[in-house]
């Protein structure tokens, strides 16, 4: 499976504190106009912490059938517990996603050894192409370059998210294997493209998908000079969709735009006034709003 490109983390929508399905079906059809690689469903921007087992598996398989295989769906179905994730993963699998995204186990934090078990476990058990996600800042451990380098091997892993905030680690990775990288940043996307990252997993392109996938295309031909004005002009944006937890400031932005409802389930919250006020300014001078 080629991993290259836009890669959206979809927020999920809710409407009267359920799934929004009429909105999410339309997210999508204005992802694939934006000409995005692939969505990424009920990641952690899907807020896949508070949707139920139900409800995660049912937004995966909605997905599924909306795209119609226009473009590759990598279905969020990690978990702290390596049978949860098996689990979610098998669902997936069952309902046509070309990959999943996995997460490093969050909270309980296991040694490099249990990083590898887990990862080799869902990807040998259920046989779908992996995509490894690297957040130390919410996972609390990363995934050791060495251990990345052992995934590797496994012709069932497919590329790595690189969430860590470090450029350098797109070096460190690829001087000791040949894994697809992918920006797990906006804002980092150019600088990681730039060191041979093949893409971005964005939450940006939830706003503004054809630009996101324009920027990336010139990249990947090596054509970074005009890629940079596009990364300068939003680059506020890449930032001040972070201002609070994600995805509270881009379902926030979205809700301005008249895409979703402002909705969220505790423990997230709706934005702060100071920061909504923020973001609103940082959207008129990007001219998303």
């Amino acid at each position: 499976m080629e991993i290259s490109g836009v890669y959206t983390a979809l927020v999920t929508p809710f409407r009267d504190g359920k799934i929004d399905y009429p909105a999410l079906k339309q997210l999508l059809e204005d992802q694939i106009s934006g000409g995005v690689a692939g969505v990424i469903p009920v990641g952690t921007t899907g807020e896949s912490p508070t949707v139920d087992f139900k409800e995660h598996s049912e937004v995966i398989a909605f997905t599924v059938e909306c795209v119609a295989k226009r473009c590759q769906v990598i279905a969020g179905t990690g978990a702290n517990s390596t049978a949860e994730a098996v689990k979610l993963t098998a669902e997936a699998k069952e309902a046509g996603v070309d990959a999943t995204l996995q997460v490093t186990p969050y909270y309980n934090k296991p040694t490099p050894e249990g990083i590898y078990r887990h990862f080799s476990t869902i990807a040998d058990t259920v046989g779908l192409p992996v995509v490894l996600y690297n957040v130390p800042g919410r996972a609390g451990v990363p995934i050791p370059v060495d251990v990345v380098a052992r995934l590797s091997a496994n012709e069932n892993v497919a590329a790595i998210k690189e969430a860590a905030g470090s450029v350098d680690r797109v070096s460190k990775i690829l001087d000791v294997c040949s894994i697809p990288v992918l920006s797990g940043d906006d804002s980092l996307t150019l600088p990681m493209m730039a060191l041979g990252a093949k893409g971005v997993v964005s939450v940006a392109s939830n706003l503004i998908p054809a630009e996101l996938s324009k920027m990336v295309r010139l990249a990947l031909t090596g054509d970074f000079s005009e890629a940079l004005p596009i990364h300068r002009k939003y680059y506020r944006l890449f930032t001040d969709l972070f201002i609070e937890s994600n995805p509270i400031p881009v379902k926030a932005a979205m809700a301005m735009k008249g895409l979703i409802a402002e909705e969220y389930r505790l423990p997230l919250c709706e934005i702060s006034a100071a920061h909504r006020e923020t973001l609103r300014e940082t959207l008129i001078r990007c001219e998303v709003l």
